[in-house]
């Protein structure tokens, strides 16, 4: 009843196109915002902060980016971990080289650094699709690798390829409690979902979801495939550096090339497949079930199984983890290949029409 659209019209084109047309969509996005930005600061604790809610904003910005390119345009990619990697060590050069550099400036440029390099690995696309364009950019995982821990330019000069950052700050504002590190995040995360939810509703994102499709009828209808795939790269590329400078400079604050291993670019496969392609809902409800299934297994499975008089090991608890990301990502694929987006959808469908039958 409380979700019924009943009495809500509209007078002008621009109301009806509204990102949430549909006022409970409205209050719900507000109180949701309104919480996280101000319950949440009040409620959490630094644990809390440093090992869920500031992964969780990071990892939902970089996922966020692989659903574009995944997700709406149809492009697989396996070189996501590559891609955060340049944007952290683009940021990073940017940063120590030219003393006095705002922080947001550096990640802007760290994620320009990252747009360029995409756009490299992305022309292979031109040409392959499916496994072999995943092959593509999985070079580009190697090609990083290899780069930042043989050319010594790229990390200062330091031998390890270790590097770090410290005295972070916004406007003035020191960005070093966790508090301050989370709002930070936050708030970029909800500028550039807006801006990405306004992109794929626009024209470039028809041309992207055209080509997802069928890219031969795209052409044929004057879609240029060239211009929407290295388009749709370039965004993608752009959204996940700057995740990757973040995750380097404010969660890490510390780290080498192996903080962006081929893993990391797994992970945000799994968690576009997990909350749905070609959403942008789907890359929060992705990001959130791959970073808290980890932290809810080592809490509560030792407490489960021990009900039964079965203990399990830490390695148990990892691999009993990795058993399970694997079967829920099986299932999804063949139970909902839309994701947990499309459950969410659906669910919001039947409020639509209870308690009346469907």
């Amino acid at each position: 009843m409380l979700y019924r659209e009943n009495g809500q019209f509209k007078t002008s084109y621009r109301a009806d196109q509204q990102i949430f047309p549909i006022t409970q969509d409205r209050v719900g996005i507000a109180l949701l915002l309104a919480f996280a930005f101000i319950a949440v600061p009040l409620l959490a604790s630094n644990y809390f902060y440093t090992a869920v809610l500031i992964p969780l904003v990071i990892m939902s910005l970089a996922a966020l980016g692989v659903n574009i390119l995944v997700g709406y345009c149809g492009q697989i990619s396996l070189g996501s971990g590559a891609f955060m990697a340049v944007g952290a060590y683009g940021a990073f050069n940017f940063f120590v080289r030219f003393p006095g550099l705002p922080l947001i400036p550096a990640l802007i440029l760290g994620g320009l650094c990252a747009t360029f390099f995409g756009i490299l690995f992305g022309l292979p696309s031109l040409r392959v699709k499916g496994l072999y364009l995943a092959v593509a950019t999985l070079a580009a995982q190697f090609f990083s690798d290899w780069m930042f821990l043989r050319i010594k330019w790229f990390t200062n000069n330091s031998d390890s390829g270790s590097v770090s950052v410290n005295h972070l700050q916004v406007l003035g504002m020191p960005i070093e409690s966790p508090m301050a590190k989370y709002l930070f995040c936050l708030f970029l995360l909800v500028v550039i979902a807006l801006l990405a939810k306004n992109l794929v509703r626009g024209a470039i994102g028809r041309e992207w979801m055209a080509i997802r499709d069928m890219d031969v009828a795209a052409s044929v209808i004057g879609i240029r495939p060239m211009y929407a795939k290295l388009s749709a790269f370039a965004v993608s590329s752009f959204i996940i550096g700057m995740a990757g400078a973040l995750w380097a400079f404010v969660h890490l604050g510390s780290w080498e090339p192996a903080a962006f291993s081929v893993d990391i670019s797994f992970k945000l496969l799994f968690m576009v497949i997990i909350g749905g392609m070609g959403s942008i809902m789907g890359s929060f409800f992705g990001a959130a079930f791959i970073v808290l299934l980890p932290i809810v297994l080592n809490q509560f499975l030792p407490a489960l199984l021990g009900l039964f008089g079965i203990e399990i090991s830490t390695a148990g608890v990892s691999h009993a983890e990795l058993m399970i990301f694997g079967g829920l990502i099986v299932w999804f694929l063949i139970v909902e290949p839309h994701g947990l987006a499309k459950l969410w959808s659906m669910g919001k469908q039947k409020m639509r029409l209870w308690p009346f039958p469907h």
